[in-house]
C-alpha cells in the first residue's frame, strides 16, 4: 500500500503517517519525490485498515498495490531509479553505461589487455568472471580470489569499475570486497538466499533474467533484494531459451520496454549471451539502445579463439570499438549519451 502525501504536506504530517503505520505493526518507508512524498507500507497482509491513514492531515490518497511485487513497481515509485556508481556516473538516467570485457578472468596479462582495450573504446565498467557457473563440471570454472585480485589490478591501472558474479551467499562477501557491481547470474536469479544477502549489502546488484523466467518472475527476484533494504538493483535482459537453435538464446527485446513500464528499476541488455555469435552482437546492441536499454553488457576478448569460455560470442577489440561508435550515434538520436567516467548526464 502507498500513501501519497499532498504537495504541501509538512514534515510533521509525514512523520505522523509513519508513526501510525508503525503503530499498526508494519514498516513505513518514506520516499521523497520531486513534487511530493509517498510513504510505502511494507508487510501488508491484507488486514490493513486504510481508513486510519486516509483522513490524516497531509494525505492526498491511498493506493493499493495489487501486483505480487511491490517495491519494484511503478505504483510504488513513479520516477525512474538511478543507481549511482563510484565513478560519478549512474545507471537509469540519461547516460547509457557500457560494461565490457571477457567472459572469464583467465590471466593477469589477459584481463589487463582487455581492460585497456575496452577503456580506449569508451566503456566505463570492466566485466569478467572470477567464479563461473558452467553447465559442465569439466569446463573452466574461473580463478576465484586470484581472478578478483587481477580485476582489482585492472581497475587500478585503468580506472574502470568492476562487475563480477557472486555464485552463492557464502561467496558474496568476498566478491563484494572487490566488485563495484555484484552480478547475479541467470542460473541464480531464483537463488533466494543469495538475493536476500545481496539486499543486506549496499553494493549495486546486476540481476540477470533466468533462462526461462518471465518478466514478473524477474521482478519478484528483484523484490527480494529491495525488501532487504538495497534499492540499487539493475535488471538485465540476456535472452531466454527457445526451441530454435539458430542463436544461443532468443533476445527478448520487448522485455526492455515491458520492464520499464512495470518497474522503476533500470534495465541493461546482454546481446552477447542473447545471440551467442559475435557478429550478431553489434546489431542487437544497437537495437537494445533504440528500445531504451540503460546500458549494455558485452563480451570482448583480446584473442577470442583462445578464450577459455564463450569465445564464439566474444568480440574482437576492433569490433567493439566500431560498435561503440554506432551505439553512441543511436543514443544521441534519442537524446541520451554513452556514459563518460567522472560525471553523469542529467
Amino acid at each position: 500500500m502507498l500513501i501519497v502525501m499532498k504537495q504541501d504536506a509538512t514534515p510533521e504530517q509525514i512523520a505522523g503517517v509513519v508513526e501510525i503505520i508503525t503503530a499498526m505493526g508494519y514498516e513505513a518507508r518514506p520516499m521523497p519525490g520531486r513534487q511530493r512524498t509517498t510513504v510505502g507500507l511494507v508487510g501488508n497482509d491484507g488486514r490493513v485498515d486504510a481508513s486510519r491513514v486516509e483522513a490524516m492531515g497531509g494525505v492526498a490518497e491511498v493506493i493499493h498495490v495489487t501486483k505480487p511485487y511491490k517495491q519494484v513497481s511503478r505504483e510504488w515509485k513513479s520516477e525512474p531509479t538511478r543507481v549511482p556508481l563510484p565513478d560519478g556516473t549512474s545507471i537509469g538516467g540519461r547516460d547509457v553505461v557500457v560494461m565490457a570485457g571477457p567472459c572469464s578472468v583467465e590471466s593477469e596479462a589477459g584481463i589487463m589487455a582487455a581492460a585497456h582495450a575496452v577503456k580506449a573504446a569508451g566503456a566505463t565498467v570492466l566485466r569478467g568472471g572470477a567464479f563461473k557457473p558452467r553447465s559442465s563440471p569439466y569446463s573452466f570454472q574461473g580463478l576465484g580470489k586470484v581472478g578478483l585480485e587481477y580485476l582489482a589490478q585492472a581497475r587500478a591501472a585503468t580506472g574502470l569499475l568492476i562487475v563480477t558474479e557472486a555464485m552463492d551467499a557464502y561467496g558474496l562477501e568476498l566478491v563484494s570486497e572487490f566488485a563495484d557491481i555484484v552480478q547475479v547470474g541467470a542460473r541464480n536469479m531464483q537463488n533466494y538466499s543469495l538475493l536476500k544477502e545481496c539486499g543486506r549489502q549496499r553494493k549495486p546488484v546486476l540481476l540477470k533474467r533466468g533462462l526461462s523466467a518471465t518478466i514478473p518472475e524477474l521482478l519478484l527476484s528483484a523484490e527480494y533484494i529491495l525488501s532487504e533494504g538495497n534499492p540499487n538493483v539493475i535488471l538485465c535482459e540476456r535472452g531466454i531459451r527457445s526451441f530454435d537453435s539458430t542463436t544461443r538464446n532468443v533476445f527478448d527485446l520487448s522485455a526492455i520496454a515491458v520492464a520499464h513500464g512495470l518497474s522503476h528499476l533500470p534495465i541493461v541488455a546482454d546481446p552477447s549471451h542473447a545471440t551467442g555469435h559475435r557478429d550478431m552482437v553489434p546489431a542487437m546492441a544497437r537495437a537494445a539502445i533504440a528500445a531504451g536499454a540503460d546500458g549494455l553488457l558485452v563480451e570482448v576478448h583480446p584473442n577470442p579463439e583462445r578464450a577459455l569460455s564463450d569465445g564464439a560470442q566474444s568480440m574482437y577489440p576492433e569490433q567493439f570499438e566500431r560498435m561503440m561508435r554506432e551505439v553512441s550515434a543511436i543514443a544521441e538520436v534519442i537524446d541520451r549519451r554513452v556514459a563518460i567516467a567522472g560525471g553523469s548526464a542529467t
